[in-house]
């Protein structure tokens, strides 16, 4: 038999159940909104500076010589040619991140002055401190370079599907400016800025040749490079673009999957190599807590420490040019 205190137990659970949902549904829906205007929001002030950043390129290209800007982008090379500051700084801007080469190397001073004091202090040894101090000094540039290889991923996903949408509206009547534009405007970044940069400098009057030369110099990715090289072709030989569009962003879509292919038959060499290469240090670490008096014996040997630490740089060299490669 059902008594009362059944139901007004069964009740309060319902009670609590129900108010603990829709509050959750009320803080779900809040945080949504939040999460919504902010990203408009952001979208607003990466188009602001994206066309802050196609007028200085256009007056930039306005002030330079056409035939010498021409010249430039066909040239293979154009690294070879750049001082180390402005290769810095193409990779911040490849990397989306507002920061110069004096910041930088500010950076990696600040952490290895502070690593290296850390070191001292615990070892009393200024040759481990200089030690410790030379490699973690290079953390700010290998942080560039991983957003820089994250966001070119991005950019290579994001561009078979925004090739499609190109062509969608080519057949809809458009031109391909317009077409930069609703790109811009359609996607997330990064490639959505970097099609609204290649529009705002066209919108100010850069011509549509230079704009996409641009977009081939900064990014630098082959898929890039290969679709303005077809709309520069196409420019002179004419066709059609729609039909081209499509086939290049198939072309693009296979290259992507062979990666992916690629990364998954290698993956248990990259995991080979992270393990081989973690396990001196956890070992140590490890005879640190069994036998410290043993391990502390391998710091009078600073020459052995150099040796292995040559040797793994050596072997994790290797172990990349096996698994990396290009096709």
């Amino acid at each position: 038999m059902i008594t009362t205190n059944t139901i007004l137990t069964g009740l309060t659970f319902l009670a609590v159940f129900f108010g603990v949902f829709g509050f959750n549904l009320l803080v779900s829906d809040v945080l949504e909104r939040s999460r919504k205007r902010r990203l408009k929001e952001l979208e607003s002030e990466m188009l602001a500076r994206q066309k802050v950043r196609a007028r200085d390129t256009v007056q930039a290209f306005n002030s330079a010589s056409l035939g010498k800007l021409v010249q430039e982008a066909e040239m293979d090379q154009l690294n070879e040619r750049q001082t180390m500051a402005e290769r810095l700084e193409a990779m911040c801007d490849r990397a989306d991140l507002h920061c110069s080469p004096v910041i930088l190397f500010a950076s990696g001073a600040a952490i290895s002055a502070t690593g290296a004091a850390v070191v001292y202090i615990l070892t009393r040894n200024v040759a481990y401190a200089v030690g410790i101090a030379i490699p973690i000094s290079m953390l700010p540039f290998l942080y560039v370079a991983y957003r820089q290889h994250k966001r070119t991923e991005m950019l290579r996903s994001q561009l078979p599907d925004s090739l499609e949408l190109m062509s969608r509206v080519l057949r809809a009547g458009q031109t391909i400016t317009q077409a930069m534009k609703v790109i811009s405007t359609e996607f997330h970044a990064p490639i959505a800025s970097e099609f609204a940069l290649c529009y705002e400098q066209q919108n100010l009057g850069l011509s549509a040749e230079m704009a996409l030369r641009d977009l081939s110099r900064r990014t630098r990715i082959l898929e890039i490079q290969i679709f303005v090289m077809a709309l520069m072709v196409h420019r002179q030989t004419g066709g059609n673009l729609t039909e081209l569009l499509d086939r290049l962003a198939d072309l693009i879509r296979k290259r992507y999957r062979m990666r992916g292919k690629i990364r998954s038959l290698t993956a248990e060499g990259r995991l080979q190599a992270v393990i081989l290469l973690a396990l001196p240090v956890f070992m140590y670490i490890l005879l640190l807590v069994i036998s410290r008096e043993y391990a502390l014996e391998l710091l009078n040997h600073p020459g052995l420490i150099a040796g292995a630490l040559v040797m793994m740089g050596l072997g994790a060299l290797w172990i990349r040019k096996i698994v990396n490669f290009d096709f």
